[in-house]
């Protein structure tokens, strides 16, 4: 039994090229006394199987396979038996994340070896468990991640995924169609994937993390009007109440129209939209909105946030919106949480024009907060400025 390891000479154009292996699990899902890297496969441990792989491609310069302080003799006897070459040996952590980490430390610090190896520009992270790993993959995924900054191994999704609520009924199943399981082997310029190790290691920065990445969604917004006056007047008002807390694009179209200045808002990864209408709601409209975002490049790998900004310009002061409307609202929310697209209602009414501007500036503190937010519970409702 034997990896195929493809040609051996041709090779990614980045010089050097190291892998990580961590190889620290205990094996608790296989079951069993003997972790899985370590279970014999026709007399041969699974992990060398997994070395000899990455040792036969000749522009990995160094291999390291991190294990727990247990098994460190274990692994250093099946190095000497098999004659592996290129291979250190490191103490890995509680965890997978500092295990990894640990692996990439010999690079820069001396805590784990007597001198250092060369840094690589670019580092492969595989599991020490998977021996099949062909070399035209690794040279993909490593000259794409010299290329973007990371990369790794995709494949399509072959079974339903769902999410369940909190009663632990079935919430909603995600389209198959639009996700990709994530794989191995995954590659990174070394630079990169060592900072991110230094800021995201344990298991509270995973918060810090999460954090930063709503921040980074929350950073534009998109207003869209029609031509209306009244809706033209508010989506200008919106706009000056924004624009010190978050970058604006504010446009003026019909979306029946495949408009480019549209378009282009896509293709700058804008994650959030508002859409104002005098409408009682405007279902048609906003369905062409999400049309026009699944046919765009926007990857929804994070939810993207639409608020529908109802204008009520009613003289009768009873409340605008009923609950047939209501109820279409939070239909048409759930179906879009699908998509992973969270759509919230906003209603501004439109009555006294001495208070306008106030009742912009309370919008526009809803309108950040759902952004920065992104919160699930409250998609459907409607809230009030």
């Amino acid at each position: 039994m034997e990896p195929s390891s493809g040609s051996r000479d041709a090779g990614p154009a980045v010089t050097p090229v190291a892998a990580v292996l961590p190889a620290g699990g205990s094996g608790e899902r296989l079951g069993g006394a003997t972790p899985k890297q370590f279970c014999a496969v026709q007399g041969r441990p699974l992990v060398s199987y997994t070395v000899r792989a990455m040792e036969r491609i000749s522009w990995i310069s160094n291999i390291i396979v991190v294990v727990s302080p247990e098994n460190i003799e274990t692994m250093k006897s099946i190095i000497e038996k098999y004659g592996h070459k290129r291979v250190m040996i490191v103490k890995g952590g509680i965890t997978r994340h500092r295990s990894i980490f640990n692996g990439l430390k010999v690079f820069v610090e001396n805590e784990f070896s007597n001198h250092l190896l060369q840094k690589p520009e670019v580092v492969i992270i595989h599991d020490a468990v998977r021996p099949f790993v062909e070399e035209d993959i690794l040279s993909k995924v490593v000259m794409a991640a010299k290329e973007y900054g990371a990369a790794g191994a995709i494949r399509p999704l072959v079974s339903t995924v769902i999410a369940s609520a909190a009663d632990g009924c079935l919430d909603h199943s995600l389209e198959r169609a639009r996700y990709r399981a994530s794989e191995m082997p995954q590659a990174f310029l070394f630079d990169i994937i060592y900072e991110a190790y230094q800021q995201v290691t344990y298991k509270r920065d995973l918060y810090a993390a999460e954090s930063i990445i709503k921040d980074n969604l929350s950073q534009q917004v998109c207003v869209i009007t029609d031509v209306k006056e009244a809706v033209a007047q508010i989506g200008f008002l919106l706009h000056e109440s924004l624009k010190s807390q978050v970058k604006v694009e504010a446009i003026s179209i019909s979306l029946s129209r495949n408009d480019s200045h549209l378009q282009n808002i896509f293709s700058g990864q804008c994650y959030n939209f508002v859409c104002i209408n005098d409408k009682k709601y405007a279902i048609q409209e906003t369905q062409q909105l999400v049309d026009m975002l699944e046919k765009s490049n926007l990857p929804l790998l994070y939810p993207v946030v639409l608020i529908l900004m109802h204008l009520d310009i009613s003289e009768d002061i009873s409340f605008s919106i009923g609950m047939e409307e209501l109820s279409r609202i939070k239909k048409f929310a759930g179906e879009m949480k699908k998509k992973n697209i969270l759509v919230y209602g906003l209603l501004i009414q439109y009555k006294d024009h001495l208070v306008l501007q106030e009742t912009v500036n309370s919008a526009a503190a809803l309108i950040m907060a759902l952004i920065k937010d992104r919160n699930p519970e409250l998609i459907g409702q409607l809230l009030v400025a």
